[in-house]
């Protein structure tokens, strides 16, 4: 009986074409990768695996015709780390099944290039309405010309400054019986461990064996997004070959907002009203970010005071994955007292019998009490008897200690 493990764990059929096989993977990939599903971490390598099998064109064919067990019991009759060697393209396993039955636990992973991180700014106004902005990507593709390999031929040999490690190796004499050894990567192949004739170096990429590509990235900014969340474009970091490509993560940055400060799900608001108005009401127009018109009204003899907040229910920012609700919309009021030249002495009566009267006061008598004056003040100002002091010893000490005084010669 046909061994169809594999093709059930990705979700397709036996005969499904590539194309097929890699659109389900992306899906799958997408769903049970770590960063967004952490408890699915043996899904994952799962599917990692079952990919890597059927995606391959030889060894989904040693596969389909020996299926797992049969596998297993190839690299026993071929001792082992040949048989798998070829199935795995040299990776080897050593030790240990996969949860599925097949040969999981050993196998060497496969290297990944980094990601490619990108910041993308954007307005107060993107992260409440949503927005999708077009992203500008430079990135490196494998050569279509030569496959990957460098050369005309797809053949490349081994460097011999390094003898194909990649890593050259300097001794240095640093003193009688002491020697200093330094590793950098070598020179003459880049860090590949490979060399391509020059005459035989594809003329597309140079012997690179990758280009450059632009490639433009819609980035949809959801409503309530917050600063420094960052948005996953799985697969599509630099490429290189037998390497499998990062990701492209762009972090969201907030600009600053003339108007609005945001604090998580809140937004706050701060507004300047007159005394006027903080006793006896007002209305005003605050223009939102979806650009309504909010009418804010505060109603006569609730009195406020600077640094009271009011609150808005609902008008906050959207909520992340959940946008029909909302956070609060705080105001914090500041009150503008008037100046100094307020002297309107025949509205000093009539305001006063409108507000609560003022405090009882006795004025005190006796030669220990003295009126005073006040004045605005300066920090920079220093007092002016302090001066008037300093001169006032000066003088008493130039006439203690005059020209006209002198020590008696002995």
């Amino acid at each position: 009986m046909a061994d169809n493990k594999l093709y059930e764990i990705l979700g397709v059929s036996r005969s499904a074409s590539d194309n097929e096989i890699k659109k389900q993977y992306r899906k799958l990939a997408k769903e049970y990768h770590p960063d967004k599903n952490p408890g699915a971490g043996d899904k994952f390598k799962e599917i990692s695996y079952a990919y890597e099998i059927i995606s391959d064109p030889k060894k989904r064919a040693i596969y389909d015709k020996y299926g797992l067990q049969g596998m297993q019991e190839g690299a026993q009759d071929f001792g082992g780390e040949d048989f798998l060697s070829h199935i795995f393209g040299g990776g080897g396993l050593f030790g240990g099944f996969g949860p599925f039955g097949g040969p999981m636990g050993g196998m060497r992973r496969r290297q990944r290039s980094e990601d490619t991180v990108h910041p993308l700014k954007a307005s107060l106004e993107d992260f409440y309405n949503g927005k999708v902005s077009k992203l500008q990507l430079n990135k490196n593709v494998i050569c279509g010309k030569c496959r990957g390999k460098g050369s005309k031929s797809g053949q490349v040999g081994r460097c011999h400054t390094c003898k194909g490690c990649g890593v050259k190796t300097t001794i240095r004499q640093i003193g009688p019986g002491f020697a200093q050894q330094s590793q950098s990567r070598c020179p003459d192949c880049s860090g590949t461990g490979e060399y391509i004739k020059d005459n035989d170096r594809c003329n597309t990429c140079k012997g690179k064996k990758v280009n450059s590509e632009t490639k433009i990235l819609e980035v949809h900014i959801d409503k309530g997004m917050k600063e420094n969340q960052k948005i996953y474009f799985r697969g599509e970091g630099d490429q290189l070959p037998d390497v499998e490509p990062g990701d492209v993560v762009i972090v969201l940055q907030q600009k600053p907002h003339e108007v609005f400060q945001r604090h998580g799900d809140n937004l706050q608001v701060n507004h300047t009203i007159t005394l006027t108005e903080a006793l006896c009401g007002f209305n005003f127009v605050l223009r939102h970010l979806d650009g309504r018109d909010l009418l804010i009204t505060h109603p006569a003899g609730s009195v406020l005071k600077p640094g009271d907040v009011k609150t808005v229910e609902g008008e906050g920012m959207p909520y992340y994955k959940n946008p029909f609700q909302k956070g609060n919309l705080n105001i914090v009021f500041t009150i503008k007292f008037p100046d100094n030249h307020f002297t309107n002495a025949s509205g000093f009566s009539m305001l006063e019998k409108l507000l609560p009267p003022k405090p009882a006061f006795t004025m005190p008598v006796g030669d220990n009490v003295e009126e005073v004056d006040l004045h605005d003040y300066d920090p920079n100002e220093r007092s002016s008897h302090s001066g008037h002091h300093g001169e006032a010893y000066a003088s008493d000490d130039e006439e203690a200690h005059g020209p006209g005084i002198q020590c008696a010669q002995q």
